[in-house]
């Protein structure tokens, strides 16, 4: 029953994305709306592939590929380890929490133009952008996982002389772990959004400079293939999220059906 309900879902769901196009395509073809306000889905499929043959996307894919990677990469890894010292230390987080939030409640599009004083045009900027995004679901998420540990399972490794260093990597990672990951995912979704953004401010090459170029030559049908490639790799990007989060917890998962 389960398994013919999710078929059922999938089916319609795809039904939906069919006729939306459909009626896309038979709405651009019949009404007199002008291509540069709405191409076609064929246009758009068009322009897709001509760019793919030729080659013309592959370096600004490559361009907003390893930003998205380094400031994903930057920012998860600085945002875990402040949560991580924030978790364990409350004088810390008493000093540096309000700091965070100032940080993060500035728009980073009001911080761009500073960021290309300070790093230049190009990927040093945006990297930064995405990092900053990046930074605080994860710090958030680490910290407040690392706090709603069992009070039990501390108070059983404390008994039985556990050091601190021992404790937060034996039973406060490994117990928070599904919150972690889950602010992962989040920075994730967000980093391709930095990426982008950074490059419409301050980038010469990349999705979002190609879309900013696309938008000065009035190509409408080159926009709607960029944006279509985004969405593509945002898809991507966040299923190897999920896959990397399945393969962490798999062993945690097993731990509990145990218990």
């Amino acid at each position: 029953m389960k398994m013919s309900r999710a078929n059922t879902s999938r089916i319609c769901a795809w039904a939906l994305f069919i006729s939306l196009i459909v009626g896309w395509e038979l709405f651009s073809r019949l009404s007199n709306m002008s291509a540069l306000v709405l191409p076609a889905p064929s246009a758009v499929v068009h322009a897709l592939w001509s760019g793919v043959k030729t080659g013309y996307y592959w370096p600004h894919l490559v361009q907003t590929g390893t930003e998205l990677v380094l400031g994903l990469t930057i920012g998860c890894v600085v945002g875990f380890l402040c949560g991580v010292v924030m978790g364990e230390s409350e004088f810390l987080r008493s000093l540096l929490f309000p700091y965070v939030i100032v940080s993060q409640v500035v728009p980073k599009l009001a911080l761009a133009p500073l960021f290309i004083v300070w790093f230049g045009f190009g990927m040093k900027s945006t990297v930064v952008i995405t990092a900053l995004i990046c930074f605080f679901p994860l710090m958030e998420n680490t910290l407040t996982s690392l706090q709603q540990v069992d009070p039990q399972k501390h108070e059983l490794f404390r008994m039985l002389g556990a050091t601190r260093l021992q404790t937060l990597l034996r039973l406060k990672i490994p117990s928070g772990l599904p919150g972690i990951m889950a602010g992962f995912r989040v920075a994730v979704v967000l980093a391709l959004v930095g990426a982008v953004v950074g490059e419409f401010i301050g980038g010469s090459k990349g999705l979002g400079a190609l879309i900013i170029a696309s938008q000065g030559m009035m190509d409408t049908p080159l926009m709607f293939a960029v944006l279509l490639i985004i969405t593509v790799l945002g898809l991507l990007v966040y299923q190897m999220a999920i896959a990397i989060e399945r393969l962490l917890l798999s062993p945690h998962l097993k731990y509990r059906e145990k218990e």
